[in-house]
């Protein structure tokens, strides 16, 4: 009967996700979930620690994140039945704390406002067919000193949250003193982090984390869990603080037109981008190079985004991450349901979060931004209209604690001097748009 019944399930789980049809198997694509969901699941330990610092309750930010993924995952397995895990991005939330909230003054409600709202503008290009050409009309360079420069960012907050980098009247910033427990901690995170990654151990970020956070509690430099009912519990972590706690008249009338305009930018642009790399990794392309449901992911990273705002948490793209399942073989969407319900038996072990401290969370940041610089490998450095902007994008976003604002710098630079050097032919209408758009945006700000 078991065997039977074990039969029948396989066979409606080949023909829903054309398992065969993609040369592919019910345990090939558990496997791959598994090593996805162990390569990316740092994010459900980092994401409510940034998130935190916007006064986001820690607790409800880690339930916001983990139902967010569970959620918008699942909707890319059954509909678009591609094998990606999407969640909440590094580098969307940095931009939600350190620039939308602590920066521009915004409460967190707000900032979710302005999420939800990104989320809605990203819907209506997706399912207007509109999301690719926006994207096709950013070059290349900007794409790449964007990726690049939000990594920069995303390093300059660990290096600040490790202690590594502190503020100086006299320099702007200085080296953290480096016999403080904690910085060392921080260092030794780096270091441990980098030798896991570089030998390919699966879960390397997330076993450094926890290794940091051990050491860090047996040094007495955090808090230890007094018991085992301390790290697991059967109760899930209460999301009433955040869920519809969004305050979208806020948003709207904050007049916050860059920080949403940001928000999708980068949502679309990463996600489209990475969804072209994964697919044909995974040699899901057709031989245009176009994306099997294309329009069905990028309407789903939209929805997500649209979720994660109602549930409190911030802006969702694909995870680069997700070519670790891909390479173990993984080619459909469930692998994607598989992850989702992995990432929801994390719930079980909410209490974590709370001993886990920022010098063991920052190591994560640096790292995960110095992937990102490899961005910079599509940048033409011999030719000075695009280095130029390219490296604004790139500096302007750590040294203004915004990525907004070095979006900006890029996208108005890169406009000007193609303008002014007589190769506006270059340009795509859409850029002379954003461009300005831009502009106003710095004179109304002040």
């Amino acid at each position: 009967m078991f065997i039977r019944g074990g039969k029948r399930l396989n066979r409606v789980l080949d023909s829903f996700f054309k398992l065969t049809e993609r040369k592919t198997t019910v345990r090939t694509e558990f496997l791959a979930a598994l090593t996805t969901f162990v390569t990316v699941s740092y994010i459900i330990l980092v994401n409510p620690v940034i998130l935190a610092e916007a006064g986001i309750p820690k607790e409800a930010a880690l339930a916001a994140t983990i139902f967010g993924i569970v959620i918008t995952t699942l909707i890319m397995g059954l509909w678009a039945n591609l094998p990606i895990v999407i969640g909440p991005g590094m580098g969307l939330n940095a931009f939600f704390t350190y620039t939308v909230v602590l920066k521009q003054g915004l409460s967190w409600e707000t900032a979710l406002g302005a999420v939800f709202i990104s989320g809605f503008f990203f819907f209506l290009l997706s399912v207007f067919g509109i999301s690719e050409k926006v994207v096709r009309a950013i070059p290349k360079t900007l794409k790449a000193s964007i990726t690049a420069g939000i990594g920069l960012f995303i390093a300059f907050i660990g290096l600040k949250n490790g202690g590594i980098v502190v503020a100086d009247e006299a320099t702007v910033v200085a080296l953290g003193d480096m016999s403080n427990t904690g910085t060392l901690l921080a260092v030794a995170g780096i270091v441990l982090t980098a030798v896991l990654m570089a030998l390919d151990v699966k879960g390397g970020i997330i076993i450094s984390i926890l290794a940091i956070s051990a050491a860090s509690m047996i040094l007495g430099f955090s808090p230890a869990p007094s018991g085992f009912g301390d790290i697991l519990s059967l109760q899930i972590p209460s999301i009433e603080p955040t869920w519809l706690a969004l305050d979208l008249k806020a948003a709207l009338g904050y007049g916050i037109l860059s920080i949403i305009f940001s928000f999708t930018i980068v949502e679309l642009f990463d996600t489209l981008a990475t969804l072209i790399g994964l697919t044909k990794k995974a040699n899901l392309t057709d031989e245009n190079g176009n994306v099997p449901n294309a329009n069905r992911a990028l309407t789903t990273g939209a929805l997500g985004t649209m979720i994660s705002g109602l549930l409190g948490s911030t802006a969702m793209n694909t995870y680069v991450e997700n070519a670790t399942g891909i390479a173990a073989g993984a080619k459909t969407g469930l692998k994607a349901v598989f992850a989702a319900l992995l990432f929801l038996l994390t719930l079980l072990f909410a209490p974590l979060i709370q001993f886990i401290p920022s010098v063991a969370t920052a190591p994560a940041l640096i790292i995960i931004g110095a992937f990102m610089l490899t961005e910079l490998m599509e940048v033409d450095f011999q030719d000075l209209t695009e280095l130029i902007p390219a490296f604004l994008a790139l500096i302007m976003m750590p040294l203004t604690f915004s990525i907004a604002e070095g979006v900006a710098f890029g996208f108005i630079s890169y406009t000007l001097i193609k303008l002014f050097t007589g190769r506006a032919k270059e340009l795509h209408w859409l850029m002379y748009i954003i461009s300005a758009a831009f502009i106003v945006n710095f004179f109304l700000t002040g």
